[in-house]
């Protein structure tokens, strides 16, 4: 079973900047497409961004672009999201997820097959 651990989260200001892991372990582990999924209090869980494990194809939402900047270290099987600029509408759990097979970047919670369990980031005003 692969497991997926999210670790870097916190509290910054306005403006600040984090860099959150997620880092697979289990069984060995091979997947197509890793994402970064985030759920503020009373919302939707929303994607992030995603990229492909073997050719770095990413895809980022649009509130994001220019800010965050996903990444990925094969050897390590972690991916990491270094986010820049953080605005108090960044404030939410963040999750990482794994999808096994595909062909296109998925962005729908649903497309995932394996979920970490969440870090928080708060950005305070």
């Amino acid at each position: 079973q692969v497991q997926l651990v999210e670790s870097g989260g916190g509290l910054v200001q306005a403006g600040g900047s984090l860099r959150l892991s997620c880092a697979a372990s289990g069984r060995t582990f091979s997947s197509y497409a890793m994402g970064w999924f985030r759920q503020a209090p009373g919302k939707e869980r929303e994607f992030v961004t995603a990229i492909t494990w073997s050719d770095d194809r990413t895809y980022y939402q649009d509130s994001v672009k220019g800010r965050f900047t996903i990444s990925r270290d094969n050897a390590k099987n972690t991916m990491y999201l270094q986010m820049n600029n953080l605005k108090p509408e960044d404030t939410a759990v963040y999750y990482c997820a794994a999808k096994s097979v595909g062909i296109y970047l998925p962005t729908r919670p649903y497309e995932y097959d394996v979920w970490g369990r969440g870090t928080q980031v708060t950005v305070s005003s």
